[in-house]
C-alpha cells in the first residue's frame, strides 16, 4: 500500500515503468548494502585465510625445529649410551681377563704346594725310618733323642708361631670378604705379618714372606654371603699353613741330622 502522506516518489509504484524510471531508486537502496556485506566478506575472508596460513606456517616451523631438537638429542643419547656400553664391554673383558689370570696362577700354585707337600711327607718317611734305626742303636739312640726332646722344642716354638699367623690371616681373610669392614685394617694386617715374617728367625727359618705375598695376591675365595664361620674363607692360605707345619716337621728331623752329625 502507499502512504497518501508522504510524497508520491517515496512511495513503491507498481509500474515503475509507467513513471520514468524511478522505482529502480529501491532497488539501488537494496543493492548497495549487500554489495558492502558481499565485499566485506570476502575481504574477512581473505585475511582470515591470511592469518590461518601465517598460523600453519609458524606452527609447522616451530614443530620442524622440535623434531629436529629432539632428533639430535636422541642422536646424542644413543650415541652416549653406545660409548657407556662399549666401554662397560671393555671393563668386563679386563676383569674376566684378570679373574683367569689370578685363577690360573692360583691353580699352578696350588699344584706347586701340593707337589711340595709330597716331597715333604716322602722325606718325613725316609727320616721317621732313620730315626728307627738310630732308636736301636744304643748310644746313638740315646743321643738322637736327646737332639730329638731338644728340636721338638723348637719345633712347638715353630708351631705357636705358625698359628699366630693363622690367626691373623683368618682375620685378613675375614675382612676381605666383609662388605662393611674398612679396606685399611686389611693392608694394616697385611702389613704386619709381612714385617714380622722379615724379622722373625722362626718365621725366616721357614721362608713364609714368599708365601704370605702369595696368599695377598691370589687367594680371593670367600664363602657363602650367609657364612659366619671365618675357617670356611681362603683356599689357598689353608695351603699354605699346611706347607709350613710340614716344612717345620722336616726341619726339626733334619736339624737333629746335622747335630748327630757334628758330635
Amino acid at each position: 500500500m502507499n502512504n497518501l502522506n508522504d510524497p508520491p516518489n517515496w512511495n513503491i509504484q507498481p509500474n515503475p515503468r509507467d513513471n520514468g524510471g524511478d522505482g529502480n531508486k529501491w532497488n539501488y537502496a537494496l543493492l548497495v548494502p549487500m554489495l558492502g556485506l558481499a565485499a566485506f566478506r570476502w575481504i574477512w575472508s581473505r585475511e582470515s585465510q591470511k592469518e590461518i596460513e601465517k598460523e600453519k606456517k609458524e606452527y609447522y616451523r616451530r614443530l620442524t625445529s622440535v623434531q629436529r631438537d629432539l632428533e639430535s638429542k636422541y642422536r646424542d643419547i644413543i650415541t652416549e649410551n653406545r660409548r657407556t656400553v662399549a666401554h662397560l664391554e671393555l671393563e668386563l673383558e679386563k676383569e674376566h681377563n684378570r679373574t683367569l689370570s689370578y685363577r690360573e696362577a692360583l691353580i699352578s700354585q696350588s699344584r706347586k704346594l701340593v707337589e711340595e707337600r709330597r716331597v715333604l711327607e716322602q722325606e718325613r718317611d725316609k727320616l721317621e725310618q732313620e730315626k728307627q734305626v738310630l732308636r736301636r742303636s744304643g748310644a746313638a739312640g740315646a743321643l738322637y733323642q736327646s737332639c730329638l726332646a731338644k728340636e721338638a722344642q723348637w719345633q712347638k716354638r715353630a708351631n705357636i708361631v705358625i698359628k699366630e699367623f693363622e690367626e691373623a690371616l683368618l682375620e685378613r681373610q675375614d675382612i676381605y670378604c666383609s662388605f662393611v669392614l674398612p679396606r685399611n685394617q686389611r693392608l694394616e694386617i697385611e702389613k704386619n705379618l709381612l714385617v714380622r715374617a722379615a724379622t722373625d728367625p722362626v718365621a725366616m727359618d721357614i721362608e713364609m714372606e714368599n708365601g704370605l705375598k702369595d696368599i695377598f695376591k691370589y687367594d680371593t675365595y670367600c664363602g657363602n654371603v650367609l657364612n659366619t664361620n671365618k675357617r670356611q674363607n681362603g683356599r689357598l692360605m689353608w695351603l699354605y699353613l699346611r706347607y709350613w707345619e710340614l716344612t717345620v716337621e722336616l726341619k726339626k728331623f733334619k736339624r737333629v741330622e746335622k747335630a748327630l752329625l757334628e758330635k
